[in-house]
């Protein structure tokens, strides 16, 4: 029987995010990646991903799924054999003026998927997401958004929601105990090659991977790049 690989998406993502990983990786082993419904809280989804585990897996999370898996971490730390966290984040929403202009952020796009619709929302967001020079990239952005069309107003506003009120995840990454992959894209705006150094430095037995030439969306910017990063985390 092959060992069980977790894909935790992020944000309006679903397979197509890790859809050469799975390609590739599935000789080897069961990929399956994880649908959060319509829930909005972190935490949740993580009860959601156990409760559709087996005793013993591999976790990779990216994004929301980064956060998600470290909720896991949480939860059931004894079950994760080996964990991968790409262009994710730790911490909490920031008090103050930073916090607000997050949530009004955020809160704006979830107007504009509710009175426009999603690919409307999807085509702004991913302006932001996506190296540079990828942004005339047709094929990839149309990915993109074609992806986060498959998801309604509803689940965007769940999933703002849920990251909205994310936890800190501080005491988390301090207690990993499995061998931990950081991976981010080098042009990540969102999610910092220093944020990940900064979370890799709390992990035993942890290392940082920097994926070149890419954003946020790393999976689909360099796919083989990030298979690579994959084959290794999983040796």
């Amino acid at each position: 029987m092959k060992p069980t690989l977790l894909l935790l998406p992020g944000l309006m993502c679903d397979h197509t995010v890790y859809e050469h990983q799975i390609n590739a990786l599935s000789e080897a082993w069961h990929c399956v990646v994880v649908d959060y419904k319509d829930d909005d809280s972190l935490v949740t989804m993580a009860r959601r991903v156990l409760d559709n585990a087996p005793d013993s897996f591999a976790m990779a999370g990216h994004s929301m799924g980064g956060r998600v898996a470290l909720e896991v971490m949480r939860l059931a730390p004894e079950k994760v054999q080996r964990l991968a966290l790409l262009d994710t984040g730790y911490a909490s929403l920031a008090d103050g003026e930073a916090g607000e202009k997050e949530v009004s952020g955020r809160m704006a796009r979830v107007k504009t998927a509710h009175e426009q619709g999603v690919a409307a929302m999807a085509r702004d967001w991913v302006t932001g997401m996506v190296h540079p020079d990828r942004l005339h990239d047709t094929a990839l952005i149309n990915a993109i958004v074609t992806m986060f069309e498959r998801k309604t107003p509803a689940i965007f506003e769940a999933q703002i929601k849920a990251l909205i009120e994310r936890p800190d995840a501080t005491s988390v990454l301090a207690n990993i105990d499995c061998p931990t992959t950081f991976i981010v894209g080098r042009q990540d705006a969102w999610s910092t090659p220093e944020q990940h150094q900064a979370m890799a430095d709390k992990v035993r037995h942890s290392r940082l991977e920097i994926i070149e030439d890419a954003g946020h969306m790393s999976t689909m910017e360099q796919p083989k790049a990030m298979t690579d990063v994959f084959w290794s985390f999983l040796s």
